[in-house]
């Protein structure tokens, strides 16, 4: 099974969750919030985005019935097995590149000093972390605390089809 690493996705809003999840692994994925069809179609094309959708007539549409347009159409409500869905039939790597994208704007991480974020950050955080990671673009800020093990081990998870 060959795995695809450098894929990028437009998620719309019907299926919003996968976003995040797909950010966490590391691939750039837009949230499409907006109820204009084509426009989305349009962004897909042009930024060479994989469509993730709930929506039926998305699915109708030539560009993807003619196969010019890769879009999977996501079944289930329950956002865990609409990753498992998306994982298998792209055979995506849950480790591609894991916190390495901003989960709010999807913009590429870069690394911080500890004293490049000591007045950014809660003084337990700085006591007790050393590894930084800053948004560029809305400038949050991320550390590996409990949310950062408890989404590493939902990683861990699904790629191995737990």
């Amino acid at each position: 099974m060959r795995l695809i690493n450098n894929l990028k996705f437009i998620v719309d809003n019907n299926v919003g969750k996968l976003a995040k999840w797909l950010r966490i692994m590391g691939y750039d994925t837009l949230f499409f919030n907006g109820s204009n069809d084509s426009r989305m179609i349009a962004i897909a094309l042009a930024e060479e985005r994989v469509v993730l959708t709930k929506d039926t007539q998305i699915m109708k549409r030539g560009v993807i019935t003619r196969g010019r347009l890769k879009a999977i159409f996501i079944q289930s409500d329950e956002p865990e097995l609409q990753m498992h869905q998306v994982i298998d039939a792209l055979h995506l790597d849950c480790r591609f590149k894991p916190f390495t994208i901003c989960l709010e704007c999807n913009q590429p991480l870069l690394e911080k000093s500890k004293q490049q974020v000591k007045e950014l950050v809660p003084p337990y955080v700085f006591q007790t972390q050393n590894q930084y990671m800053e948004c560029p673009t809305c400038h949050r800020i991320y550390w590996r605390g409990t949310h950062w093990q408890a989404m590493t081990e939902k990683l861990r998870k699904l790629s191995i089809g737990e």
